[in-house]
């Protein structure tokens, strides 16, 4: 059980505080809610004290957490390539992996998106999902790392920093000839 003040992740939806905890007449039933307002956007949610676990209510990631995903996101050795899937099949792994409790699973995304961008242009719907996973791990890092969002944002990217600057490559296409 969570208590008031404490921080939670909400699945795609990102970092959020518990305001309150109370008790509402949802349709004759009493039920138990948990106030969350997630911090990003300011929305607020309403979850049920007894279902917070089906829909993937969870603490924010400790620090080694935090380091695990970072070292997750180092290690492209599981990177296959996105050989013959088309993109209908891609979004719908993407947005149910985003939607998932646990946070490798965006990092998974962020990561796949990163590396498919290395071959190719991402289209509108990939760049979308990229900016929605870096937005929920580099929220999350930012707590489990105690750092502000940005400088959690700038990490990431380094890691992927050969991707994202191309006079890294052609000074790496220089040192090859």
């Amino acid at each position: 059980m969570f208590s008031v003040g404490e921080l939670v992740v909400y699945p795609a939806q990102g970092v959020g505080r518990v305001e309150k905890i109370e008790e509402q007449d949802l349709g004759g039933a009493k039920a138990v809610l948990y106030i969350v307002r997630i911090l990003s956007n300011n929305v607020t949610l309403m979850v049920p004290v007894n279902n917070a676990d089906n829909v993937g209510l969870r603490p924010v990631s400790g620090k080694g957490q935090g380091q695990e995903i970072l070292s997750f996101l180092e290690d492209r050795s599981d990177f296959t390539g996105y050989s013959g899937q088309n993109w209908n099949r891609r979004y719908r792994e993407y947005s149910d992996k985003l939607k998932s409790k646990d946070l490798q699973d965006v990092a998974y995304v962020l990561k796949e998106l990163f590396l498919i961008s290395r071959d190719k242009e991402l289209s509108f719907g990939e760049r979308r999902l990229m900016e929605q996973a870096m937005g929920l791990i580099s929220m999350e890092l930012s707590y489990a790392l105690s750092i502000d969002q940005e400088e959690a944002k700038s990490r990431v990217e380094a890691l992927f920093a050969d991707i994202l600057s191309p006079e890294v490559q052609e000074h790496d296409d220089q040192e090859d000839i």
